[in-house]
């Protein structure tokens, strides 16, 4: 079921968690800033949303280390319900896309609620001092082929924010499947 996200909440403070890696060891999300900004991604690898968008994502990653912002993706989705997005599966989908940055798992869900994540991919930006300064989507393509001179929200509003340390005023919301909660128990 798509999912829209809502726009940013200018200012909100990053908040830091320790989860398991793909690559077996636990980290903190805000070791993964770089000295102009981070961007924490939820992400899945089931998602047809995320898969027709995930080589742009892995070149804005990367474009965006250059410009000194870091990049972190979690996965917080049941995978009991939707066994695609396992942590064993996690790792597959991460060495099948050579993913240049860390891919977390949230079991039990609390960062992305603590985040407000909505759907996959749902996108925020930090600012060098941890302030969101952009939720929004990474392009206009949603789950279609890119068209060639597509505009890349993200990367341009993390350019933006790398040099200024403000995002744009406006900003297009991200549209993704939803995140897959697990049922109360």
């Amino acid at each position: 079921m798509a999912a829209t996200a809502p726009l940013c909440d200018f200012g909100w403070k990053a908040v830091d968690a320790r989860l398991p890696g793909v690559d077996g060891r636990t980290s903190s999300i805000l070791d993964h800033a770089g000295p102009r900004g981070l961007v924490v991604a939820f992400i899945c690898n089931h998602c047809p949303y995320v898969k027709a968008v995930i080589a742009r994502i892995v070149r804005d990653a990367r474009d965006l280390a250059g410009a000194g912002v870091g990049f972190v993706a979690i996965n917080s989705n049941d995978a009991l319900t939707y066994p695609e997005d396992s942590f064993e599966n996690m790792q597959r989908f991460s060495a099948e896309h050579a993913l240049p940055f860390p891919y977390l798992y949230d079991e039990d869900q609390s960062v992305a609620r603590t985040y407000g994540a909505v759907c996959t991919p749902d996108f925020f930006g930090f600012n060098a001092a941890g302030e969101l300064q952009y939720r929004g989507r990474l392009d206009a393509s949603r789950k279609e082929a890119v068209d060639q001179g597509l505009r890349r929200d993200l990367y341009e509003a993390m350019l933006e924010v790398a040099r200024t340390g403000r995002g744009p005023a406006e900003q297009h919301v991200s549209i993704g499947c939803s995140i897959k909660w697990k049922s109360p128990s």
